[in-house]
């Protein structure tokens, strides 16, 4: 008897029914297992329990509000492993938007959004990721997509580069660790200006964004934000693609 494969599974942590019943309705035949939690709690307890694409959270929730969660996903990365993290907010004004221009959060879903909406993001998050490569973003269509693009499609070269760059990573992860300990915004700017690029390059499109976020905040003179991408950048070089 051949076996089936288990469905990809979508966390949804929010404590509004009608909105659960809405996701529930708009994935019936996306072939996707959502599980819902109804605090941050019981969706931390669920993160325990086995792997996801993707969470989606609202950030009003009882007892301990969505920020919380996403500064604990932040402080335990592996809850989160490979899954992208959604968030769901009624009121994304330039405040809310602040508070979650960081690292971990990759998506922002109006509240309420559409199903076109909702689907967009479930099929950007599986394109994305898979469980079964927890230790990589980078999926064999995005190599591809980065050598027809930039390497008139000469697998040879794009690999010579890609090694070449491993290579490289080390040195720029030692440069990066110095101006982040001297608190030189300056040198921080012109790595990450340099590694948008590169990696950009190379197709790690999601790494390459995370690189320009980190030299908009060193350009505008913002440390805060600077030490919040810096470390996740920084750790993502060492992981091979």
């Amino acid at each position: 008897m051949t076996g089936c494969a288990s469905p990809p599974r979508l966390l949804l942590v929010e404590d509004d029914s009608s909105l659960q019943r809405f996701v529930a309705m708009a994935l019936e035949d996306a072939g996707i297992e959502l599980v819902t939690a109804s605090s941050v709690d019981e969706g931390l307890e669920q993160l325990r329990s086995g792997p996801f694409f993707l969470v989606i959270t609202d950030l009003m929730l009882p007892i301990r509000s969505g920020f919380e969660l996403i500064d604990t996903l932040a402080a335990e990365s592996q809850l989160l492993g490979s899954a992208r993290l959604a968030v769901f907010s009624a009121g994304l004004n330039p405040e809310t938007r602040q508070r979650l221009s960081r690292p971990e959060v990759w998506r922002l879903l109006p509240k309420p959004c559409s199903v076109a909406e909702l689907l967009g993001c479930v099929h950007d998050a599986q394109a994305h990721t898979s469980p079964l490569q927890a230790a990589t973003d980078s999926a064999p269509a995005a190599e591809q997509t980065a050598i027809a693009r930039y390497f008139g499609g000469n697998t040879s070269l794009y690999r010579a580069f890609h090694d070449s760059c491993l290579q490289q990573f080390p040195a720029d992860i030692a440069t990066g660790e110095r101006a982040f300990a001297a608190g030189d915004l300056v040198a921080l700017r012109h790595l990450a200006h340099s590694l948008k690029s590169v990696l950009l390059t190379l197709g790690r499109d999601d790494d390459s964004a995370l690189a320009k976020s980190l030299e908009d905040a060193c350009a505008n003179g913002d440390a805060h934000q600077a030490s919040l991408l810096w470390p996740t950048l920084g750790h993502r070089l060492g992981v091979p693609k």
